[in-house]
Order: structure tokens, then C-alpha cells, then sequence
């Protein structure tokens, strides 16, 4: 399900970031199978039932999976919900489920707030929750948050779980009928195969398609036309066809490669394009997500949803070339050894050491003792503790009613939720104890030296205590870690250390992995014309997601600083992000990154558009208002973007930086009373910032109050402490011929800075006079 986006400050500036695919409880109608009337010589899907002949023991592992049942038809045999003249009541209201004419019906509250009858024309998921999709016009296909909770027979409201405490009423975003629980964008791609999403950015509709409605062989393995020509050749013909016709190779693969084709729908990521399953590199179509806080734990522990992927490659297993299929049947996807878990992890690790007291410090099933249960409300019997998964594998609920365990297969770290907040294996259970009571036992148990951990340097950047500086770059360069958190001790150098990052950032963009490079990139401030040089190059790398990033900043600078001889090939990878930007339009933070990319490049008509509708789509995004205010006074329209900057300060009235760009456009206007008493907050939201202080003064000097306008001369030189700093104020100082306060002001000035001739020659005129 998807969470409420928590926008910084950050995203007030004219910046523009790929559009996050959060969850979602979400899903929509097969508009036909595409691409028969298009055949080509290209691999064409040919359906589940061409595989059976060959591999009827994976078909028959397959049948019944999460991925057989990710999405079907409703009917009889495959809504579990009750529909029987059902009442059910949720935030308020009483809703019904009953049948009519053969068909599921709800009678639910619909986008204008009424209660109304839907059509279920679908189901979504099987255990341990199942969802129902409803058709909307044009093409949309919505996921009802009223929810079949499977383990307990019984519905639940998804909203009142997820969004606990928030009202989401019809014109919210997060309302059933909106665009957070639309399935085409949501949810589609990975819950059916070959699917197009087909959303048409100009009418705002979508015809959505698929070859097989649910998660089916070709949706891991790729098309099959090639492989089933290659089935029927003779023997001796067979040699010579690479990976047996098939699109992706899943053996004879090293652990990244396999892992990486599982990437798509098994991490949480920004969407490029539909899928290809011919791309060379998972950059080509998606990027996933680094592991950072807040949809993290800024350990790296799971805290939204993250789709198992991101904590997966951050452990020690994946660092050690265990992958998917060690642990998991994938095409049932059940564990290997069922319920008998320490087993599992016996694979690798001796039983006789770690499924034994003197490890894990935990009574055995069938001893003394009581039941705990845990922060998810799970009770967990005598002898829970004994099971390696418990303490390495800990979870938490999702959609109300799904545990998922964290993939990353930590060590406990009470010491570590003693310093930063994080959760803990031993405490999730026994949350009757203090994190102080558990790191007492585990220094019992294991003695009092602690490993550096990440996170360490991670919340020291945050802090933006120096010491994190070192850190960062001793993680950025080592390739002990994995290259998600190699690339977040990157991002956060650039976020709070830029000056460290600006001298060894060339080591980074030409990294082999795309996931550094990447990082490097985005870590990357464009302020002089060398950053520019450095990017140039990447417009001609391989991985989409790398040169469409390099060509997202080069955008803000403007075609006329791109060289003569790169102008084709960035225009090339414009039009390419530029796509990537309307693919993922449907969402208004899509639009709103549009809007920006129109903004920078001057398409001053487009960008107003997609600004205007992203407001339209989501009216809580109040920062889109501030980008378009900038808009409108660039192009003149200073009333409008007045009422803008109005707008969006009664919603952030503390934003020191649109107080100040609002006290400036009012100055522009001439309202120089409101222009004074805008800034004047600003300087309170941030006292910190010489150019507020600067502003004010000159508002105090042009409206003759002289003193104040001093005074704020002097915050400004304060705040800077440079030459240029101490010169505004002795230039007030002559310009209102000030001339003995000058003169002291040049001579002080003088001794810090001995040899500027103008300063020079400014004091000999002073005492010449």
C-alpha cells in the first residue's frame, strides 16, 4: 500500500527527481492482448501452456503460487471475500457486499463522497490478504480499500490500518478513487505479464494491456517464441543457439545477474519504461531505491515497504553469492525446507555451533515458560527464540495484515536503538523490556565489542558532524560493502559535505556499477563550469537510468552552456528523460517533474500546464505552488504569483527561502511595506542567511531608516566574514556619506586585508579629506 510522501523543503527548489513507485493496496481490466496485429522478428509471448509439455514439474509448482494468484478474473472460484449480503462498517459508514445479476458488488463511498454500488471486476493477491479492483473511465482501474483479510475470514478498511489517525475522505489522495490506489500505475507491472501500461499523458487516460493476466512463465523468463523454435530442432541444430532462445538467462549466472532479474517488482524503485526483458542492465527500465531514511531506518532496517530487494543487498549473504533460489523454490515460491527454518540456514552455517543454546540463549520448544508477543502483535511461543529467523529475520505488518520479514539478516544492535531509534530483534519481541535490558544481555553473552556500522556515519552526515566526512569516504571506497550503501555514503556526502565529495567525485562516475555511478551523479552540484565537463561523458554511457540522470542536471544550465559537439547527443538523451518524465506523468509528482524539466529548458507553456495539473491531481502538494509562483514571475505574471507565495505560506509559513523570494517579488511589485515585513520573517525563519540580512538593509536604507540599515549591514558581514562581506557595509558607509564611520570601518578592515588597492585608495581619499 502506498504511504503518504513526505516532502522536504528540498523539493521547493526547481528540482527535479524520477517519480517514486511506492506501494500500494491497489489494481484493472486485460483491454486485449497486445502486439499480435504488430508481429515482428523480434521474441513474441506465446502463453503459459506452450511451457507445460517440457517443464510440467515447474508448471505444477507454479500452479497455485503467490505469482499463479497475483491477479484474476472474479469470479466464483476466485474471490475468497464474503459477498453474501455482507455489512460492514469503517470510519463512519456501512458498507455492503452482495451479489447481483451474477456479479460482486459493493456498495462503498465512491469520489464524491456518496455511498454508491461498484462492480468487482477483479481480484488482486490470494493470502494473506486479497484486494478488489473497480473500473473507473478511462481505462482506470482502482483498488478498493475495503480488504478480504484471509488469515481471519473476516474485512478490514486497508485507509483505517495504513493511514491510522488520518482522515482520508473522498478528495484526498489516498482515497480508494484517487491516483495512490490506481492500479495501472501501482501495481500492474508486477502482477501481470507483458504488461503495457499505455497511459496517454495528453488526454490523461490509459489502455492498459497484458498477455497473461497474472504473474506467469514469461514474465521472468521473457518471451518464448525463440525457445520453442529451438525445442524443435533436431538435436544436432541445438548447439548453436544462445540460452536456448530464451530473452534472460536465469543459469549460468553469477548471484548479481540472478538476483537482479528478480529486481523489477522485488524492490521498491523508480520506473524508466515498460519492461524489457532484452535490456542488459536493470538501469535500463527501473532504479531501485537506495536504502535510506525515512522509508528506512537509517541502519538500513526495514521501516516502509521495501519489497525485500534493498535489505537483500545489504547482507552479509548476498555479499557471499547466496541468491534467491538457495532459499526459495521460485517458481512455487515456498522456502526450501518448509517450516523447518534452521534448516534452511544450515545450508551454510554448522548447526552444531549456531542452532545450539550456547548461541542463540534461548529455551527450546516444550521448556518452562510463557508466550511473548511481539511489537506486531504476534505471539510467540517457548522456543521462538531457538529459531535463527526470529533474531536475524525479524518483521513487521504491512497493509494491516501481511508480516514480512527483513531480508538484510542483521545482528541485533540494541546498542544501536540506545543511539539512533532503531528497532531491534530482541526488543520487537520483548517489548516489556528496555533496549538497555537487552544490550546488558548480549554483553553478557558476547562481550562489549561492537562492529563500526554504517549508520554510525550515516547519522553523524545528518548531524553534519565532520567526523562523518572520513567515514563516508572510507565507505564510498570500500568494496566490502555493497554498492547500495557504498552509493548512500555518496549521496550524503553530497547532501551535507559537498566540498569533500567535489574532489574525489570523478573517482565515482566511471565506476563499473551503474548504482555508483549513479550515486555519484546525483550526489553532483552543477555551480561551475567543471561540473558541467564532468558530466558531458556520461551522456554517452551505456545504462539509461546514468546518461538520462547526467542529462537531468545538465538540463538546469541550459542548452547554450552545452558544447557544440555534445549539443546532439544531449539532445538525443533529453528527448530519452524527457520520455522517462512522461511515462511516469499519471502521478502528479510526474507532472511536477515535467513541469520542472519545461521550467529549466524554457518551454514556459508546457511547464505552467503540468504544474497546473499536478496541482489539480494532488491539491496538497503545496510546493508546486511555489515552483509555479517562480514561473509566473519570470514570465511576468508577478499578481498571480503573488497569490501563489500567499498560498503556500499559509500552509509553510516557516519556509525561510519562500519568504524570501516572496519578500523580493513584492519589492518588484513596489509593495515595499509588505516586501520588508516579508523578509523580516524570513531573517527570523533563518537568521543564518547573509542575503535575507543583506535585502533588509537595503529595504531600511531605501525607506531612510538608516540606523536599522546599518544594523543589518553589520548581521550580513557578521554572517559572511569576508572581504566582500565587510565592503557592503563601507559602501553604505559612503554612499550616505558616513565618512568618519567609514573611514574606521576601512582602516579595521585594512589590517585583515593589507593589500587591496581599492580598499587602499579608499582610505587615502578618506584622509586626504
Amino acid at each position: 500500500m502506498m504511504d503518504t510522501q513526505k516532502y522536504s523543503k528540498a523539493s521547493s527548489i526547481l528540482l527535479i527527481v524520477v517519480i517514486l513507485l511506492l506501494p500500494a493496496y491497489l489494481l484493472i481490466k486485460t483491454y486485449g492482448v497486445h502486439g499480435e496485429e504488430n508481429a515482428s522478428v523480434e521474441p513474441q509471448f506465446t502463453g503459459k501452456e506452450s511451457c507445460v509439455e517440457c517443464h510440467l514439474t515447474e508448471y505444477n509448482d507454479w500452479m497455485g503460487s503467490h505469482h499463479e494468484r497475483a491477479m484474476d478474473y472474479a469470479t466464483e472460484t476466485t474471490v475468497l471475500g464474503d459477498f453474501n449480503n455482507v455489512e460492514f462498517e469503517a470510519l463512519g459508514m456501512t458498507h455492503k457486499f452482495f451479489m447481483q445479476d451474477g456479479k460482486f458488488m459493493v456498495n462503498t463511498d465512491g469520489a464524491d463522497g456518496t455511498m454508491q454500488d461498484f462492480e468487482i471486476k477483479f481480484v488482486f493477491g490470494v493470502t494473506p490478504l486479497q484486494q478488489y479492483l473497480v473500473e473507473f473511465e478511462g481505462g482506470r482501474l482502482q483498488t478498493l480499500a475495503l480488504t478480504w483479510n484471509c488469515l481471519k475470514n473476516e474485512w478490514y478498511h486497508m485507509a483505517a490500518h495504513v493511514y491510522e489517525g488520518q482522515n482520508i475522505e473522498h478528495g484526498n489522495w489516498l482515497h480508494w478513487t484517487n491516483q495512490a490506489q490506481n492500479w495501472n500505475s501501482m501495481c500492474a507491472d508486477c502482477h501481470s505479464t507483458n504488461l503495457i501500461k499505455g497511459y496517454d499523458h495528453k488526454t490523461d487516460t490509459y489502455n492498459t494491456t497484458w498477455s497473461e493476466i497474472n504473474v506467469s512463465c514469461e514474465a521472468c523468463h521473457g518471451p518464448g517464441s525463440e525457445h520453442l523454435a529451438w525445442a524443435d530442432l533436431p538435436d544436432y541444430a541445438r548447439e548453436d543457439i544462445e540460452n536456448y532462445g530464451l530473452v534472460v538467462k536465469t543459469s549460468g549466472i553469477d548471484h548479481v545477474q540472478y538476483v537482479n532479474n528478480c529486481v523489477r517488482c522485488h524492490s521498491r524503485r523508480s520506473s524508466l519504461q515498460d519492461f524489457d526483458h532484452s535490456s542488459e542492465s536493470i538501469y535500463d527500465h527501473v532504479i531501485p531505491n537506495l536504502p535510506e531514511h525515512p522509508t528506512w531506518h537509517i541502519d538500513g532496517q526495514i521501516q516502509d515497504e521495501d519489497y525485500v530487494y534493498a535489505s537483500f543487498i545489504q547482507s552479509k549473504m548476498y555479499m557471499k553469492e547466496v541468491q534467491c533460489n538457495d532459499c526459495h523454490n521460485v517458481h512455487s515460491g515456498k522456502l526450501l525446507y518448509g517450516t523447518d527454518y534452521n534448516k534452511l540456514c544450515a545450508q551454510c552455517h554448522v548447526s552444531d555451533i549456531y542452532d545450539s543454546p550456547t548461541h542463540h540463549f534461548h529455551k527450546e520448544a516444550g521448556m518452562p515458560g510463557k508466550s511473548v508477543i511481539s511489537d506486531s502483535n504476534i505471539e510467540m511461543e517457548v522456543g521462538s527464540g531457538t529459531l535463527c529467523i526470529n533474531c536475524h529475520m525479524h518483521g513487521q505488518l504491512y497493509m494491516g495484515v501481511d508480516y514480512r520479514r527483513d531480508h538484510s539478516f542483521r545482528i541485533p544492535r540494541p546498542d544501536m536503538s540506545i543511539k539512533y531509534g532503531t528497532p531491534n530483534a530482541c526488543n520487537q519481541c520483548h517489548t516489556n523490556e528496555s533496549n538497555e535490558w537487552s544490550e546488558k544481555h548480549i554483553t553478557n553473552w558476547f562481550g562489549k565489542s561492537r562492529r563500526f556500522h554504517f549508520a554510525e556515519a550515516f547519522s553523524g552526515a545528518v548531524n553534519e558532524n565532520v567526523v562523518a566526512v572520513d567515514q563516508l569516504q572510507d565507505i564510498a571506497k570500500n568494496e566490502l560493502y555493497p554498492p547500495s550503501i557504498r552509493g548512500l555514503a555518496l549521496q550524503h556526502m553530497g547532501t551535507f559535505f559537498q566540498d569533500s565529495l567535489r574532489t574525489i567525485v570523478d573517482d565515482y562516475t566511471s565506476n563499473l556499477d551503474p548504482t555508483i555511478r549513479l550515486a555519484a551523479i546525483r550526489a553532483n552540484q552543477v555551480v561551475e563550469p567543471s561540473d558541467i565537463q564532468r558530466l558531458l561523458p556520461l551522456l554517452n554511457d551505456e545504462t539509461k537510468a546514468v546518461r538520462t540522470e547526467a542529462a537531468r542536471l545538465l538540463s538546469t544550465v541550459g542548452l547554450d552552456q552545452i558544447p557544440d559537439n555534445y549539443k546532439g547527443i544531449y539532445e538525443k538523451v533529453y528527448k530519452e528523460y524527457e520520455n522517462i518524465l512522461i511515462y511516469s506523468s499519471d502521478f502528479p509528482i510526474g507532472k511536477f517533474n515535467l513541469a520542472n524539466l519545461y521550467y529549466n529548458s524554457g518551454k514556459n507553456e508546457l511547464a505552467e500546464e503540468f504544474y497546473i495539473k499536478a496541482l489539480k491531481q494532488d491539491e496538497e502538494l503545496h510546493f508546486v505552488k511555489l515552483n509555479l509562483a517562480y514561473l509566473y514571475n519570470r514570465i511576468g505574471k508577478n499578481d498571480k504569483a503573488s497569490l501563489l507565495f500567499d498560498d503556500y505560506l499559509k500552509h509553510e509559513p516557516n519556509d525561510g527561502q519562500a519568504l524570501y523570494s516572496y519578500g523580493l517579488l513584492l519589492s518588484e511589485m513596489q509593495k515595499y511595506d509588505e516586501s520588508l515585513e516579508t523578509l523580516l520573517k524570513a531573517n527570523r525563519a533563518q537568521p543564518d542567511r547573509p542575503r535575507v540580512a543583506h535585502n533588509i538593509a537595503m529595504m531600511y536604507d531605501f525607506k531612510g531608516d538608516k540606523t536599522k540599515a546599518e544594523s543589518y549591514l553589520k548581521k550580513e558581514m557578521n554572517l559572511v566574514n569576508d572581504y566582500n562581506g565587510k565592503a557592503e557595509l563601507l559602501r553604505f558607509y559612503l554612499t550616505n556619506q558616513m565618512q568618519s564611520k567609514a573611514l574606521n570601518h576601512a582602516l579595521e578592515m585594512q589590517k585583515e586585508f593589507p593589500n587591496i588597492d581599492e580598499l587602499n585608495q579608499v582610505i587615502r581619499q578618506l584622509q586626504g579629506q
